[in-house]
C-alpha cells in the first residue's frame, strides 16, 4: 500500500541515480533499460536539494561518452532528451488537467459524505501525492527546460489544482476522528483476525518472530472505538519499529522463516502499517504526500503564478490557495539547521501578507468600479436632469402640432436593466461576477496560522474598504480650491448613499461587518481632520460656506431672503460661478446635516461663532478708540460718523452669519427629528419643563 502513494519524483530519482551508478545492468537487462528510458522521457532535470537541480541527460551523456562500447546508450540518451523536450511538457500538462477534475470530484464527494474518508483514505493520499509531484515538476522545469513550447510550462490553472489539494487536506484534518474510528474498528475487527490466521498457518515460526507477531495481534485486538471518543492519543511507532525488526530477521539468507516465501504475510503487514498511520499519523501523512514547502525557494515563480491567477477572473476564486501554501513553509526547516528557521518564517509571513493584501486590493478596486457605476446611475435620477425630459415633452407636443420632427427621444433612467437577450453581459455584470469569485476566496477561511502568526483575510478587505471609502467621500465633494467649486450637499448625499448601498451588498459575498466600516469612516468625516490628518468633508464644507458663500454676502453679491429661508444671488456685473440658493435652501441644509452629522454641524456652528466673536472684537476696538478721543458730544458724533461704514458692515456680517447659523440649526433639528424622534421629543420636553429659577447651565 505505501507504494500506491509513493512520490513519482522519488522513484525517478532512484531509477536515474541508480542506473547512472550501476550502468552495467542497462546492457544486460531489458526491464532496467525500459525503466531508465521512461524516466529520461519524463524529465530533463531532477531536484538535488530544494531549488538546486541536476540535468540528467547532460550528466549521463558526459559520463557514458568516456566509457568504451556505450555509443548505443549515448544515442538512447539523446533520443530521450529530444522526446523530453518535445513531449514531456504537454504530457504533464494533460496530467495536471486530469488531476484538476479528479481532485475536484473527490473533494466534492467527501465534503458531501465525509464518512467516505475512511474507506477512501488511500485514494485521497494518492491524489495528493500525484498532484504534488506534478506541481513540483512544473515548478522545477519552468526555468530549467529548453522550451520548444512555452505554453506547456505556463499553467494559469495551477491555482485550481493547489486549491483542491488544500481542500482535501482540510477534510482530512477536520474529519480525522471519523477516519480514526473507521481504522480502529478495521484493525481490531479484521486485520487482527486475518493476521492471527496467517501466523497460525505458518509451518515454521521461530520464538523471536512469534513474540513480535503475537504482540501485533494483541495490540490490534485491544483497540476500541471508546478510545477515540475519549480523545486518547494513539502511538503505533513501536509497532512499526517491530515490523522493521521482523523484516530484518526474515530477510537474511539463513533465516528459518523467510519473508520472500510468505508474500501474503508481507502484504498484510504493509496494509496494517498503513492502517495504523491512519490512526496516529494523519498530519505526518499529509506532509509526506502533499507538502509544497518547496515554493519557499521559488518565490519569484510563486508570485508570478499568483499574479496570473488574479488576472484570470475564472481562477481568482482559487487565489486563497497561495496564502494557504505559506502555512507549509515551516515544514521544510530542519532541526539540525535552526538558524534558517527565522529566515524561512519571515519569508512565509511576508509572502502571506503580500498575497492577502493584493487580494483585498483587487476586491476593493472591483467594488470601487461598481460604486462608480451605481453613482452614475443614481446621478441620472437627480431632479436637475428632469428639466430636459420636461422640455423634450413640451417640444414634442409643439412639434406634433406644427408637424415638424423633434429631437430624438432621450433614454430614461432604468433602461440599462432591460434585457432583450440573456446572453448580453454588461460591464456591471462582469464586475459583479469577478467580485463574487474573488470574495469566495477571501471568505474561504476565517483565519490561517503562519509561523505562530494569525492572518484574517476578511480584515484585509475591511481595512482597504475603510481607506477607499474615506478617500471616495472626500473625492466626491469635487472641491477645487482654485475655482472654489464644490458639489451640492444633496448630490454628494445621493452619491454617498449609492456607495453605501453597494458596500452593504458586500455582506452577501463576505462575512464582514460593513456597519463597522460605516461607523469608522462617517464618524471621522464629522471631525475637522480624519485619523490620518487629512481634511474631511466637514472641514471642506465649513471652509467653503465661510470663505466663499458668506464672503460673497459681505461683498454685496448675495443676500439673505428670509421668506425663502435661503441666500440668493443679486444681479451684479461679475456673475458668480455658483447659485447661492442651490447651496443654502432648506433641502440642501438638511442634506448637509445628514452628511456632517451633529458633530460636524457643531464644528460648523463653532466656526461661525468664532467669526462672529472676531467681528465683535473689531467693533469693540472701534468704540474703545472713539471713547479715548471723546472730549465732547461733537467729537463723539464725528468719531461715530467716520466709523459708521465699518460698524454697519461688521453688524451686517454678524447678522448674515447668525442667519446662516439659524438655517443650519433648523435643518439639523429637522434631520434629528426624522432619525431619532423619541429622543428629540424627550429632550425638548425636559428643556421646556425645567423650573424658571433653575440655572440653565447647571
Amino acid at each position: 500500500m505505501p507504494c500506491e502513494y509513493l512520490s513519482l519524483d522519488a522513484m525517478e530519482k532512484w531509477i536515474i541515480f541508480g542506473f547512472i551508478l550501476c550502468h552495467g545492468i542497462l546492457n544486460s537487462d531489458a526491464t532496467a533499460l525500459n525503466l531508465w528510458k521512461l524516466a529520461l522521457h519524463s524529465s530533463s532535470c531532477l531536484a538535488l536539494f530544494r531549488d538546486e537541480v541536476f540535468h540528467i541527460h547532460k550528466a549521463a551523456e558526459d559520463l557514458f561518452v568516456n566509457i568504451r562500447g556505450y555509443n548505443k546508450r549515448i544515442n538512447d540518451i539523446r533520443e530521450c532528451k529530444e522526446a523530453a523536450v518535445s513531449h514531456a511538457g504537454s504530457m504533464h500538462r494533460e496530467r495536471r488537467k486530469f488531476l484538476r477534475s479528479a481532485l475536484k470530484e473527490l473533494a466534492t464527494v467527501l465534503s458531501d459524505q465525509p464518512g467516505l474518508l475512511g474507506p477512501k483514505a488511500l485514494f485521497v493520499f494518492m491524489a495528493l501525492s500525484f498532484a504534488r509531484d506534478e506541481i513540483i515538476w512544473l515548478l522545477r522545469h519552468a526555468d530549467n527546460m529548453p522550451k520548444k513550447s512555452a505554453d506547456d510550462f505556463i499553467d494559469k490553472h495551477i491555482a485550481e489544482l493547489i486549491f483542491y489539494m488544500e481542500e482535501l487536506r482540510a477534510h482530512v484534518r477536520k474529519y480525522g476522528p471519523v477516519m480514526q474510528r473507521y481504522y480502529v474498528q478495521y484493525l481490531s475487527g479484521f486485520d487482527a483476525v486475518v493476521l492471527n490466521e496467517l501466523v497460525q498457518n505458518l509451518s515454521v515460526c521461530p520464538e523471536d518472530e512469534s513474540i513480535i507477531m503475537s504482540s501485533f495481534v494483541n495490540t490490534m485486538t485491544s483497540l476500541s472505538v471508546k478510545q477515540v471518543e475519549d480523545g486518547e492519543v494513539f502511538d503505533f511507532r513501536g509497532m512499526r519499529l517491530d515490523w522493521f525488526r521482523l523484516q530484518a530477521y526474515t530477510s537474511v539468507s539463513k533465516a528459518s522463516l523467510g519473508l520472500a516465501d510468505h508474500r501474503e504475510l508481507g502484504k498484510m503487514m504493509n496494509t496494517i502499517i498503513f492502517h495504523t498511520k491512519m490512526v496516529d499519523s494523519l498530519v505526518e501523512m499529509l506532509v509526506e504526500t502533499s507538502d509544497l514547502s518547496i515554493f519557499c525557494f521559488y518565490s519569484r515563480a510563486f508570485e508570478k503564478m499568483f499574479q496570473q491567477c488574479l488576472e484570470l477572473p475564472s481562477q481568482s476564486r482559487y487565489s486563497i490557495a497561495f496564502p494557504l501554501l505559506c502555512t507549509h513553509f515551516m515544514s521544510c526547516t530542519h532541526e539540525l539547521c535552526p538558524e534558517e528557521r527565522h529566515h524561512i518564517g519571515d519569508r512565509s509571513l511576508s509572502l502571506c501578507n503580500m498575497f492577502l493584501d493584493e487580494m483585498a486590493k483587487q476586491a476593493r478596486n472591483l467594488i470601487t468600479d461598481i460604486c462608480t457605476e451605481q453613482c452614475t446611475l443614481s446621478d441620472q435620477l437627480l431632479p436637475k436632469h428632469c428639466a430636459k425630459t420636461i422640455s423634450q415633452a413640451v417640444n414634442k407636443k409643439s412639434k406634433k402640432q406644427t408637424g415638424k420632427k423633434g429631437e430624438p427621444e432621450r433614454e430614461k433612467p432604468g433602461v440599462e436593466s432591460m434585457r432583450k437577450n440573456r446572453l448580453v453581459v454588461t460591464n456591471l455584470d462582469k464586475l459583479h461576477t469577478a467580485l463574487s469569485e474573488l470574495c469566495f476566496s477571501i471568505n474561504y477561511v476565517p483565519n490561517m496560522v503562519v509561523w505562530e502568526h494569525t492572518f484574517t483575510p476578511r480584515e484585509y478587505l475591511t481595512s482597504h474598504l475603510e481607506i477607499r471609502f474615506t478617500k471616495s467621500i472626500v473625492g466626491m465633494t469635487m472641491y477645487n480650491q482654485a475655482t472654489q467649486e464644490i458639489a451640492k450637499p444633496s448630490e454628494l448625499l445621493t452619491s454617498v448613499r449609492a456607495y453605501m448601498t453597494v458596500l452593504q451588498s458586500i455582506e452577501n459575498y463576505v462575512q464582514i461587518d460593513i456597519t463597522r466600516v460605516f461607523n469608522n469612516v462617517l464618524l471621522q468625516q464629522t471631525q475637522h481632520l480624519d485619523s490620518h490628518g487629512e481634511p474631511t468633508i466637514t472641514s471642506l464644507y465649513t471652509n467653503w460656506y465661510l470663505e466663499t458663500l458668506l464672503r460673497q454676502v459681505s461683498n454685496g453679491h448675495i443676500a439673505y431672503f428670509p421668506a425663502m429661508k435661503a441666500f440668493v444671488n443679486l444681479p451684479t456685473e461679475n456673475e458668480l460661478t455658483f447659485n447661492a440658493e442651490e447651496y443654502s435652501d432648506i433641502s440642501e441644509m438638511r442634506a448637509l446635516s445628514e452628511l456632517l452629522g451633529p458633530y460636524g454641524m457643531k464644528f460648523l456652528s463653532e466656526s461661525l461663532m468664532w467669526h462672529i466673536s472676531s467681528q465683535v472684537a473689531e467693533l469693540k476696538v472701534t468704540l474703545e478708540t472713539g471713547g479715548i478721543e471723546l472730549v465732547n458730544i461733537n467729537t463723539l458724533f464725528i468719531v461715530l460718523f467716520s466709523a459708521v461704514d465699518s460698524v454697519l458692515k461688521r453688524m451686517t456680517i454678524i447678522g448674515v452669519i447668525l442667519s446662516f447659523r439659524s438655517l443650519a440649526q433648523e435643518a439639523l433639528r429637522d434631520v434629528l427629528s426624522y432619525h431619532i424622534p423619541f429622543l428629540v421629543s424627550s429632550i425638548e420636553d425636559f428643556k421646556d419643563h425645567i423650573p424658571r429659577e433653575t440655572d440653565m447651565k447647571v
